[in-house]
């Protein structure tokens, strides 16, 4: 087995070197690192030390302000302190940074060790290449300055990860990544790492399926178009006939395969603890570079570059003129760049690629889009069969008709969202018609499905992106907002029609007024979805009557014929372990 740390700072640095004869300048890497290959790189931009710089933070302060919950110090801390590329602070740090987003319960020591054993029958390093999971990209196993020990480690905690999360079906990243941590590490800790990263529910480090991966290049592109507008325009002009969508799927690789390694490792610094939004940020900075570049420097000439705009921007990488730490500080003061506006971009992208997936789809092949061939794992046909049993709605419909309505539901849904076990928070049939009953199951519960079944046993209903208790947040003004919730929300429509009715902001970057953004609103009369010209879905604070109409939000016809309706059941479901 791969060495195991221990003691002090100093008896760690000794076992982590693996070089004795250069261990103050290596001390901070594996012994599954060649060295000598790191000595070559260039140092040119390391800040000169004046004397008066502070003293860079150790891993016990870090630790200290973690378990303090002051995560905003620890950001910051990351940001400004460019620890050496040698240091061993990130044999500690990085376990640390990666382990506070762990969901599952922490691992017992040895449950790799045993995961190893179950997938090669051993747990001795194999000297024959290892196939690598499906979810790899072969042309993108970047390993960096491991060894050849290093990279077959490398191969099996891949392998191993793939056996534990089965739901990973496309993830060129993991295997750079996994190379990086493997830098300063062992194989253990490195796996223990990545889990953390992977299981992730609050940010979003390691994408994890082709659907995901899409989404993110195109929201960097849209959020390039906003950020780096020169540039942008620069490029099209020099190459009229370009498709940014070629250039910017690739957008990933002028970090990880072309930076160069201190940058690199101080950008994970930052990554392994704030998400994949730093990378979006690094990104904007290396095309606002290149674009500044190419207007002084022949070597990126128009007629240069021209040809192959994406080739350029790694080759540029790979020679950028800043050092890490102004690289970071530019991409830290680009302004405007919010999580918050990351994430609607992302989930705008999300939804328009659903969309025109189903939309491309021909009408005989609709029904079978929704069902099990859009499902990315055996799991949400689990999670399907575990609602059928709790759903009273499908009452006097056939069984089998049933489940296909619930696989074309569960295909409109995100795909983080499917992945998740549904559970039945609220029913009429159990809990009572009472809109205060509703609250106090439903409102802390982020997002739920709301299914109605009206006594002419139409069926309909909403998913609701945010939490019902929203309804009491209160703004600057200490006013009650009247309407909450994000895009993500959508309308449908089961039986007689299948429809589903997205948002009306994703079909494009236009503003389409206040009335586009009227989600969800609630208060002790009613529950609304939907708004403007309208309200999609009403209900009383019995639950007993409603009506529906169109409305501008969702551009949705009346959810059934009639346009008033009386509820039989309503049933409203949330996901465990969100």
């Amino acid at each position: 087995m791969p060495y195991h740390r221990g003691g002090d700072a100093s008896s760690q640095a000794d076992k982590l070197s693996g070089i004795v004869e250069e261990s103050d300048l290596y001390e901070g890497f594996a012994p599954h690192v060649e060295t000598s290959e790191i000595k070559t790189l260039d140092f040119y931009n390391l800040p000169k030390q004046t004397g008066k710089e502070p003293a860079l933070r150790s891993h016990t302060e870090i630790q200290q302000l973690l378990q303090q919950g002051k995560k905003r110090d620890v950001k910051n801390i990351l940001r400004e302190n460019s620890w050496p590329i040698n240091s061993p602070i990130r044999s500690q740090l990085w376990p640390l940074l990666c382990g506070q987003h762990q969901t599952k319960q922490q691992m017992l020591d040895g449950f790799y060790w045993e995961m190893v054993h179950q997938v090669f029958g051993t747990t001795e390093l194999s000297e024959k290449p290892i196939m690598l999971p499906a979810f790899v990209d072969a042309t993108h196993c970047l390993p960096y300055h491991l060894t050849s020990t290093g990279r077959a480690v490398a191969d099996r905690i891949v392998n191993v990860l793939g056996y534990d999360c089965p739901d990973i079906t496309y993830s060129p990243v993991l295997y750079p990544i996994t190379s990086i941590l493997l830098h300063f590490m062992s194989e253990e800790e490195a796996y223990i790492c990545l889990a953390g990263l992977v299981g992730s529910k609050e940010k979003v480090f390691i994408n994890q399926t082709k659907l995901q991966h899409e989404v993110t290049w195109k929201t960097v592109m849209q959020i390039a178009k906003k950020h780096t507008k020169s540039a942008i325009s620069y490029f099209q002009r020099i190459c009229p006939g370009l498709k940014l969508e070629r250039v910017f799927m690739d957008w990933c690789w002028w970090i990880l395969a072309g930076l160069p390694f201190q940058h690199l490792v101080r950008i994970m610094d930052c990554f392994f603890h704030e998400g994949i939004k730093v990378l979006y940020r690094v990104a904007l900075v290396i095309l606002n570079l290149f674009h500044k570049e190419c207007q002084s420097n022949n070597e990126w000439s128009p007629d240069n570059i021209k040809n192959d705009i994406g080739n350029a921007l790694i080759k540029f990488c790979k020679k950028i003129p800043v050092s890490p730490a102004k690289l970071l500080h530019a991409a830290f003061s680009i302004r405007g760049l919010s999580t918050q506006y990351i994430s609607r971009i992302f989930i705008k992208t999300e939804m328009l690629l659903k969309s025109r997936s189903v939309l491309n789809s021909g009408s005989k092949q609709l029904i079978k889009s929704r069902s099990s061939d859009n499902l990315p794992t055996s799991q949400s046909q689990v999670n399907i069969q575990m609602m059928s049993h709790t759903l009273t709605i499908r009452e006097k419909l056939h069984s089998e008709s049933c489940r296909n309505l619930l696989f074309t539901l569960w295909s409109w849904l995100p795909v983080r969202i499917t992945m998740y076990q549904p559970v039945l928070l609220y029913t009429t049939e159990e809990h009572g018609c009472s809109l205060t009953t509703f609250y106090v199951r439903v409102e802390q519960h982020e997002p739920t499905l709301l299914m109605i079944k009206t006594c002419n046993n139409e069926v309909f209903g909403a998913y609701c992106s945010s939490r019902w208790f929203e309804r009491n947040v209160k703004d600057d003004k200490g006013q009650r907002q009247a309407y909450f919730g994000t895009g993500e929300t959508f309308l449908f429509s089961l039986y007689p029609e299948r429809a589903k009715y997205p948002w009306v902001g994703i079909e494009g970057d236009k503003d389409l007024g206040h009335s586009s953004e009227l989600f969800m609103a609630a208060d002790s009369k009613m529950i609304t979805i939907g708004g403007g010209e309208g309200q999609a879905i009403w209900m009383d604070e019995n639950i007993r009557f409603g009506k529906t109409d169109s409305c501008k939000t969702f551009n949705n016809p009346p959810l059934c014929p009639s346009g008033d309706f009386e509820i039989r059941v309503l049933e409203v479901y949330g996901f465990v372990g969100i």
